[in-house]
């Protein structure tokens, strides 16, 4: 708190007029942090559907942990404390924009859930490695990043479920959606 208040130029008794604590201000980091990804995010799927949708959201979700490293790390590891708690409100609306890419896939609303924490998984992946410096080969990380958003389009427009309930992939691709050229 005390590098905070030198960097605003007050005392630091005086931030305490505006937040409880460290991890308060930290909260209300994250709270923020999620607001502006999720607005990023929604703003860029606004009007698209399918893989152009997906590939949207994934790029808004990568160009924001790039250009803000430290406010989306902020978001990690902070537990709730319950329903309408800021950080679960914030990380609702900030996810939102990825469900509506899904159902857009038609993903059943009982997968959803699931099929959420594979796309934060993949793109939360892809942006964190890449902001923190963790892609050092020659080859650039752009067509890695399409040969990511094709891989994960490709897996949610050939998942079925067979009769008992078991996820499988078919592998026609080709179906709703498009494909994309190479």
């Amino acid at each position: 708190m005390g590098q905070l208040a030198e960097r605003v130029g007050v005392r630091t008794p005086s931030l305490y007029k505006h937040v409880a604590s460290q991890d308060d201000l930290n909260r209300r980091i994250a709270a923020l942090a999620m607001d502006e990804a999720g607005a990023a995010i929604g703003a860029a799927v606004q009007g698209r559907a399918g893989r152009d949708a997906l590939q949207a959201a994934a790029r808004a979700l990568r160009d924001f942990v790039v250009a803000h490293p430290g406010r989306y790390a902020a978001t990690i590891g902070l537990e709730p404390t319950g329903p309408d708690d800021p950080i679960a409100l914030a990380a609702a609306r900030s996810m939102e924009p990825f469900a509506a890419v899904l159902r857009g896939y038609a993903i059943d609303p009982a997968d959803m859930t699931h099929a959420l924490r594979a796309l934060r998984s993949a793109f939360h992946g892809f942006a964190t490695i890449e902001a923190g410096g963790g892609f050092q080969w020659s080859t650039g990380t752009e067509e890695s990043f399409e040969w990511l958003v094709d891989l994960v389009d490709r897996g949610l427009r050939t998942r079925e479920e067979t009769p008992d309930g078991v996820a499988v992939f078919t592998g026609r691709a080709g179906q709703e959606g498009g494909t994309r050229d190479h």
